[in-house]
């Protein structure tokens, strides 16, 4: 399954640099291993996206130490 999300600038340029190799996200989707995560550049300030996209594979999941509700993805 492919799911397209918002991302802040400052995540979504460590993401893109590959130094972010993970997304924590509330587990509203059903995120599985094997999903793609199409990560779509939001500036929440203007309520605008920029254009600039980036996609990962989700490699990983656990809920350990999250809040109720929410995971860590590992991303590829």
């Amino acid at each position: 399954m492919t799911h397209e999300l918002k991302i802040q600038p400052d995540y979504f340029k460590a993401v893109f640099m590959g130094t972010k190799t993970f997304e924590i996200r509330k587990n509203d989707r059903g995120y599985k291993v094997g999903d793609m995560l199409i990560l779509k550049e939001w500036v929440p300030e203007n309520k605008r996206y920029t254009g600039k996209i980036v996609a990962r594979k989700v490699t990983y999941i656990t809920d350990y130490q999250q809040k109720p509700g929410y995971i860590v993805m590992a991303i590829k």
